[in-house]
């Protein structure tokens, strides 16, 4: 048997963690943690998993609220229970202790699936610092903001001394690693493991614990002991727990900032000194969050340049006296804080933007924030919560992406849990201080019970699912949820007789945006995708002339039928994943799928082959990282949002996204037509070439097209159309502030083109880093407005509404610009040289 202290310590050399955490303004049990990490899994490796709880409930660790409150809660982890009395013995000496908690365990550590290394015991302490030892503190003890130190300051202080110097004698002493601190902030508790993060909720029995905020963190190392409790994540400052997706190629000079400053990293690991440096500047120096924010991520280049100056002037201070000691990307972090004024949820992202990320919020009754590594991870805590409290709905509110260093929001949102007149409240802002909120959209269908009442809509009047849409999305205007429950469950009855008109309802129901008077859309999305499900499950029992379930072909031949599929009954990737089984139904001749229910289903569309253009297949759910990666000649539409790595090498077929895409969206793809309703997060069409063609009817964050060599788009050539709208709270259509954020804009591009609606120049030179403004000709509208025109087939957003100005329609080459790489001028100066050298 394996022991902790057994284990090697060299460093390794991986990269890539799974991270997730969420605020909510009542307690969440830690159940509702498990779904959405054990569907991260791929994002670790078991070397290190870890959680952090904060504002919990007292009765689950026995004792009162102003205990819980007012006391440091620290966690020990015991690798060598031999050394407990020991260390005891020194808190004794330290502190006042009013209760000790033994947190529970499994009774066999091996009955967790792969947890090869038993895990720590860990007990809890709530202590409180002995008068004297806080006396014999302040002789010598002066904040480097040099102002005295107030009680609470002395107190967090005198703490932190203690926990490292336990640390350094019992972790990193010549005694090797027998126990170190977990935590030891107030009301604020780690537990982490040689591991899974979803193992540390089995194995510690954390299911039914309690707190407003949960952090959770699979860990894939790049730095630190590997094999070791004490190198996974949460890493502590004093009042926060911060876990890290990413690598730091300043981490020696971190290390040297921090020992500049007497403090002395222990664990070996990028992100222990990320969690001692957010606690120096913000414990130590005082700083206010938004400053410690851009001391870890400084804002540069074209954001910087457009603060206003008096930030500029603040910020240039800061960087010149912290800049050795900002890590250096690519990171993203998640920060789990316990204050006296506030339980805070942090997520900052830094300006390379190479780690994913998304945050998402939904507010009604009660209110839940997330910040994550995957959509799909954030829907999947909101699935499980919502079956358990009805308070909540598996669709949040908005779901958005992070620019790091943007002068608009930052890259960084601080969500805080706060002491309301009724109960907590949440305030999210973003670095700046500007408010987020939703609280100005309709209620949700879960703030009162809803009997479902005739709509008014009887669907048999009609020819078609496009004619009831129409006069749906008229009277949903002046509908309550009585009414919108009434046409869903009037559809779900329809369907026995006309099971694809009714698909096809509910998905353009989902799929277009639109205004919905007094309904929320979140609130009508949950319900439709709800009734799907119920559509899409009934096929596996009761086939049709058009529809089956693969489990139930048996030996049928391939015919024309649509197969559905449910992801659930698969594993996310791997010999039984649902991209396997969608292998083998293609290669027997099958060519038409449903697949629902997904739950961060990988691989969606891979390793089909050449030649598949008579494949179709329409994905609900929550798909995962890769979908369409590979394809040739299939059409693939998914009905929300996509994630991260999709459309990598396409080549070719048709793409629909009726939502966002994540980071490098078709990376190296050479071919395809693709169309996203939504923003692409960073670097998508990273190394296209070929002739790949998508319109992006959102914007990109930053990098869009980075090294696209895709040719001359008047010749075959590939090219991007970047509209720049978005459907506002109400469903309307509208402009963004700019067409195109970041400033980084086709750069080392050398073919190919970008085509983007701007009809106020608001796209300036120095946003191009490598590319020129051209002449918009007609040769030019002749590629662009087929792919518009499917555009609108596909989205409902019409072409001539894209060309207009202040409500009147203008000549194409008004509205849109073209933008193409500078090194096709001296391409053509060198072309027209060998030209006349062979005459």
């Amino acid at each position: 048997m394996k022991s902790s202290s057994d284990c090697p310590t060299e460093r390794a050399a991986e990269g890539g963690c799974g991270v997730i955490g969420f605020a909510s303004t009542v307690q969440v049990a830690g159940k509702h943690l498990l779904e959405s990490l054990s569907q991260m899994r791929n994002r670790g490796n078991g070397k290190g998993g870890g959680i952090a709880a904060v504002d919990l409930d007292p009765s689950q660790f026995g004792v009162t609220k102003d205990i819980l409150e007012n006391n440091y809660l620290l966690a020990i982890a015991y690798l060598d229970i031999s050394v407990r009395n020991e260390i005891e013995s020194i808190l004794e000496e330290n502190y006042f202790i009013d209760h000790i908690h033994e947190i529970g365990i499994i009774d066999d550590y091996k009955s967790i699936e792969g947890l090869d290394v038993r895990p720590p015991d860990a007990v809890v302490y709530f202590v409180r610092p002995r008068e004297t030892m806080l006396a014999e503190l302040s002789k010598s003890f002066l904040p480097p903001h040099g102002v005295p130190p107030t009680e609470r300051e002395m107190e967090d202080e005198f703490v932190f001394q203690v926990s490292f110097k336990i640390n350094t004698e019992f972790y990193a002493g010549e005694r090797g690693t027998l126990a170190f601190v977990l935590s030891h902030g107030r009301n604020l508790l780690v537990l982490k493991m040689v591991g899974y993060a979803d193992d540390v909720i089995r194995y510690y029995k954390l299911e039914d614990l309690k707190a407003h905020i949960w952090i959770g963190h699979h860990r894939y190392p790049t730095k630190g002991k590997v094999w070791h409790p004490g190198g996974a994540h949460p890493f502590i400052g004093l009042n926060e727990a911060l876990v890290h997706n990413g690598d730091f190629a300043n981490y020696e000079a971190v290390c040297d900032y921090l020992e500049q400053r007497n403090l002395f990293p222990l664990f070996q690991t990028d992100t222990e000194v990320s969690a001692q440096v957010f606690d120096l500047h913000h414990r130590l120096y005082g700083y206010p969050l938004e400053l410690v924010i851009e001391s870890l991520a400084p804002t540069t280049e074209r954001d910087f340049i457009l603060l206003p100056k008096e930030k500029q002037e603040v910020y240039h201070q800061i960087q010149t006296t912290h800049i050795h000691g900002s890590p250096d990307g690519p990171w993203f972090f998640i920060i789990a804080q316990s204050l006296p004024e506030a339980s805070r949820l942090i997520g900052i992202t830094d300006t390379s933007m190479l780690r994913p990320q998304v945050f998402a919020i939904q507010e009604g009754e009660e209110s839940i924030v997330f910040s994550a590594s995957e959509k799909q991870v954030i829907d999947a805590a909101l699935s499980s919560l919502s079956e358990e409290d009805q308070r909540f709905w598996p669709r949040a509110d908005k779901y958005w992406n992070a620019r790091g260093g943007s002068h608009t929001d930052g890259g960084a949102f601080i969500f805080s849990i706060v002491d309301g007149e009724d109960g907590k409240e949440l305030i999210c802002n973003n670095k700046f201080g500007e408010q987020i909120s939703t609280k100005d959209l309709p209620l949700s269908h879960t703030s009162q019970i809803h009997d479902s009442t005739y709509s008014g809509i009887s669907l048999s009047d009609y020819n078609s699912h496009h004619e009831i849409f129409d006069i749906f999305t008229l009277s949903i205007l002046d509908w309550n949820y009585n009414h919108l429950k009434g046409f869903i469950k009037e559809i779900g009855d329809w369907s026995s007789e006309n099971r694809g008109d009714a698909i096809l309802l509910l998905s353009k129901m989902i799929d277009r945006v639109y205004p919905t008077g007094n309904i929320r859309r979140s609130s009508l999305l949950s319900l439709c995708d709800s009734r799907l499900d119920e559509i899409f499950s009934s096929i596996s029992t009761n086939p049709c002339d058009s529809y089956v379930s693969n489990k139930a072909l048996d030996d049928s031949s391939p015919d024309t039928r649509t197969v559905t599929i449910n992801a659930d009954d698969y594993e996310i990737e791997g010999p039984s994943s649902l991209a396997l089984e969608l292998v083998r139904l293609t290669s027997e001749g099958w060519h038409n799928f449903v697949i629902y229910n997904c739950k961060g289903h990988r691989f969606i569309a891979n390793g089909f082959g050449p030649e598949t253009e008579e494949v179709s297949i329409d994905v609900y759910g929550s798909s995962g990282d890769y979908l369409a990666s590979g394809l040739d000649g299939a059409r693939l539409v998914v009905h929300g949002n996509g994630q991260d790595q999709l459309g990598q090498i396409l080549k070719s077929g048709t793409l629909v996204v009726h939502g966002d895409v994540g980071q490098t969206f078709m990376y190296g793809a050479k071919g395809g037509n693709c169309f996203i309703l939504g923003n692409a997060a960073g670097r998508p069409l990273i190394n296209s070439v070929g002739k790949p063609r998508v319109v992006i009817n959102g914007t990109s964050l930053d990098y869009l097209a980075e090294s696209f060599m895709a040719g001359d788009p008047l010749h075959d050539g590939g090219f991007i159309i970047l509209n720049g709208i978005e459907f506002d709270e109400k469903g309307v259509l509208q402009d963004l502030p700019t067409p195109y954020p970041g400033g980084n804009l086709f750069s080392l591009a050398s073919g190919g083109a970008i085509y983007v609606r701007d009809s106020q120049e608001l796209v300036t030179e120095d946003q191009l880093n490598g590319g020129e403004f051209a002449e918009l000709t007609d040769a030019d509208w002749a590629e662009m407005e087929p792919l518009l025109r499917q555009n609108e087939i596909e989205f409902g957003i019409p072409l001539e509404k894209l060309l207009e100005v202040d409500g009147i329609q203008r000549p194409f080459n008004e509205v849109y610009r073209k933008i193409q790489p500078q090194k096709v001028k001296a391409l053509q100066a060198e072309e027209a040289w060998v030209a006349h050298a062979e005459n």
